[in-house]
């Protein structure tokens, strides 16, 4: 019996392993464009589609390479707008895409793992444990798929890397998907100010990230000491908020451009007076901007959301203290809302 060894994805390579595969087939470098326009601009998903390319050329590439599609696992969608993705991937695992509406454009929050390591106390996610890295064309087959289904594809203006996983500990092919999202020749085309990088604090990786890509920053806080931080994020032990913070002060941001500080805000936990002081304190020295987010309540979990007023006290005492202080309320709460709990539910994920 002979069994076929599955191709591989054209989208996992980047260009220049493109470029060395066509050089072998003795075709010229430019053809590595070509096929990326197909992909990504074109959505083709075939190669016979690429009519500029020749016959011998697209049979060769077929019978060496795939255009994969993520499965659409389940879909739901919100009374405010907001979409939920699962997408199925080829080993069976499962990730989540989420698109939000904003007034006049979409943002696209996607994953980077499947399920993550950090152990965040207040993330469900973290329930699921850690199972891979996704792959550069799994990061941008969820761009890519989003896209085709929308029947305005321009409106998607935005992407967040604010899913599943900390895109830092896939640092490698989060930034090679990223310069493909970034690329107005081949690629996609996204604006720098308008693809968002969050991470909870890998602070070699947030420096290789400023020097390698101009693209927005996003630091998960969400807690105003150490001790604190340390029991919500087990990552602030390896890189306390000093280290943190200083990581945050050298980072190379360009004019203009600023730092976002994302804070949960956590009944009893990080919503005092004295944390919004803390926290205006720790910041003062750093071009930064500040989203509150009320945490989202979910099974399984014993933290609670503030009450309504002592989040905008919160807010206005920030503000009062001179920054732009932003309640995020999420959206989605009535479609599996907190990242993770469709691909729990799918794979029978205990809830603990």
């Amino acid at each position: 019996m002979i069994i076929e060894t599955p191709r591989r994805d054209i989208k996992d390579l980047d260009r220049d392993a493109l470029q060395q595969w066509l050089a072998q087939q003795g075709e010229a470098p430019y053809r590595a464009d070509q096929i990326w326009r197909w992909i990504y601009r074109d959505q083709a998903d075939t190669f016979d589609e690429m009519s500029n390319l020749g016959k011998s050329l697209r049979q060769t590439l077929a019978a060496s390479f795939a255009i994969d599609r993520l499965l659409l696992a389940k879909h739901e969608k919100a009374r405010d707008g907001a979409e939920k993705f699962l997408f199925e991937l080829q080993d069976g695992r499962h990730i989540e895409s989420v698109l939000i509406p904003e007034r006049n454009h979409a943002t696209l929050c996607i994953s980077s793992q499947v399920g993550c390591a950090q152990n965040c106390r207040f993330c469900f996610t973290a329930t699921g444990g850690w199972e891979r890295n996704l792959t550069r064309g799994e990061i941008l087959g969820q761009v890519r798929d989003v896209k085709h289904r929308l029947r305005h594809p321009e409106v998607l203006t935005n992407i967040v890397f604010m899913g599943m996983g900390e895109p830092l500990a896939n640092y490698r092919n989060v930034v090679d998907a990223i310069h493909l999202l970034l690329d107005n020749k081949a690629g996609f085309g996204f604006s720098q100010r308008k693809i968002t990088v969050s991470t909870a604090g890998l602070v070699p990786q947030m420096e290789k990230l400023g020097r390698e890509t101009a693209i927005s920053l996003a630091v998960s806080l969400n807690a105003t000491d150490n001790a604190t931080r340390s029991r919500l994020m087990p990552i602030n032990q390896r890189y306390p908020l000093e280290t943190l913070l200083e990581a945050c002060r050298r980072y190379p941001l360009r004019p203009h451009r600023r730092i976002t500080f994302e804070y949960i805000l956590i009944q009893g936990v990080n919503d005092r007076r004295e944390d919004a002081r803390r926290l205006a304190k720790l910041l003062r020295p750093i071009r930064s901007k500040i989203n509150l987010i009320p945490f989202n309540e979910h099974e399984g979990c014993r933290f609670r959301c503030p009450t309504e007023t002592v989040i905008l006290q919160f807010q206005k005492r920030l503000i009062d203290l001179g920054y732009t202080a932003i309640i995020r309320n999420s959206k989605g709460r009535d479609i599996s809302a907190a990242c993770g709990q469709l691909r729990a539910r799918t794979e029978g994920i205990p809830i603990t």
